[in-house]
């Protein structure tokens, strides 16, 4: 969890860079004024359990340690629920969170050109859970300065490799200084993979790996003439009962809180998702959100082509990272009917502006919660829809296919150095042991 009473002074500043150093935190109750997966903190819970700023002399020194602060940085493009993974178990390791971001122009000189914007970059990482505080323009090789800088004890990434435009490790310096922390990739989940998932016009591109169609798209993608990058390529994703308790948040509502009720695929949770729920969010002083994620068929039926790109379980993985999102309803009814609300006892119900698609039968699928009075249409102001993200990608195929063949070649000639690194250390100490 975030730092207690030292993190009050730093209440919501995720968009500016800290540079006080929050040296102890106090171990009680959360203190902090910040978003936990749409729960609410009272403000004064901590001064309520004799806590106050480090070097009050109400706080014991048995109350009191060290801050831990981790630093992670990337690209986060199409953000998911791999990056989210990732942060999460980054905060896992300490106490308070910062996540660097790299501008657009540092991606297309690194990586190539990504499909979001900075801004949008951004903002989809503010709104992952797990952050207390974001750094725009960060560089995109992390050094010492830059961890010491913003006051971080070490840095953390996933088990693969990135690789500056000449083949470097970006993390090379902070490794050889011992300021380096790895956390296990997500499975299942690449760029790589749902660019491959958009451009494949097929109903079942989720569920069917070996479907020879999709499989020729991924190659496209992510497959170098010398073979596969185990970090570039396509693998399938498997849900377990753990990954979804690790992501939710396990917290009831409490008394007082307004339960809202939201509805919809969420598919490829995007910028406009997140600027929606902060809308709904901020619809009661207190709110407990509720998203019901329709299953795959339901959403097929509505959206068509190849929708869902993203199947039942991966979108509820990028929804509970949302830290806007109390609860998910996993295969929600597409008519919010009267059971629903009486058993979440539902307050609101939320959608936005876009079309409302009738039920099988032709029925509005919002008409129990209107007749109550109960229903608002909420305009998040952003009209961004996983079309247009669709529409991004195929604009921009060739780009892309470049992009990850590019990025492929320079990891198999990482590995390749690896291996001719290895077997000459194997060799040496060979000759070593006979003579």
């Amino acid at each position: 969890m975030v730092g207690k009473t030292a993190q009050l002074t730093q209440r919501n500043r995720w968009t500016k860079p800290c540079r006080c150093r929050l040296l102890y935190r106090c171990c009680c109750p959360e203190a902090a004024d910040m978003i936990k997966n749409g729960h609410h903190a009272t403000s004064d819970v901590g001064e309520e359990a004799g806590c106050c700023k480090p070097g009050s002399s109400v706080c014991s020194p048995e109350k009191r340690k060290r801050v831990v602060r981790v630093w992670c940085d990337g690209c986060y493009d199409m953000v998911h629920y791999g990056h989210s993974n990732q942060l999460r178990q980054a905060k896992a390791m300490g106490d308070y969170l910062i996540v660097g971001v790299h501008t657009d122009n540092e991606i297309s000189k690194h990586k190539g050109p990504p499909v979001f914007t900075q801004e949008e970059r951004y903002k989809m990482v503010r709104a992952i859970k797990w952050v207390d505080e974001i750094v725009e323009g960060a560089p995109y090789v992390t050094t010492l300065e830059t961890l010491d800088k913003y006051s971080c004890d070490f840095c953390v990434h996933g088990d693969d490799i990135t690789l500056t435009v000449d083949g470097k490790d970006t993390y090379d310096e902070v490794k050889r200084m011992d300021r380096y922390r790895e956390c296990k990739r997500t499975q299942g989940v690449s760029t790589t993979d749902l660019v491959g998932r958009m451009l494949l016009m097929t109903k079942a591109h989720h569920t069917n790996i070996d479907n020879p169609d999709y499989q020729q798209h991924t190659d496209n993608f992510g497959k170098d003439p010398k073979g596969h990058s185990p970090w570039t390529g396509v693998c399938q994703f498997l849900q377990t009962s753990q990954k979804i308790i690790q992501f939710a948040s396990g917290k009831e509502p409490l008394p007082g809180d307004t339960i809202i009720y939201v509805a919809g695929a969420f598919d490829l949770f995007h910028i406009g998702h997140v600027d929606f729920l902060e809308m709904v969010y901020k619809q009661a002083e207190k709110p407990y959100v509720i998203v019901g994620l329709h299953f795959d068929q339901e959403v097929n039926r509505y959206k068509g082509k190849n929708y869902p790109i993203m199947n039942i379980h991966e979108r509820t993985l990028s929804v509970l990272a949302c830290r806007y999102v109390s609860e998910v309803v996993i295969g929600a009814p597409y008519t919010v009917g009267k059971d629903l609300l009486d058993h979440f006892k539902v307050d609101l119900v939320c959608h936005g502006i876009t079309e409302v698609f009738p039920d099988k039968d032709g029925s509005d699928p919002y008409s129990e919660p209107k007749k109550r009075g109960i229903f608002r249409a909420i305009d998040s102001g952003n009209s961004l829809t996983t079309d247009d993200i669709v529409q991004r990608i195929i604009e921009n195929r060739l780009q892309f296919e470049a992009r990850n063949q590019k990025k492929e070649a320079k990891e198999m000639a990482v590995i390749e150095a690896m291996k001719k690194r290895e077997q000459q250390e194997q060799s040496e100490a060979e000759a070593q042991t006979a003579h």
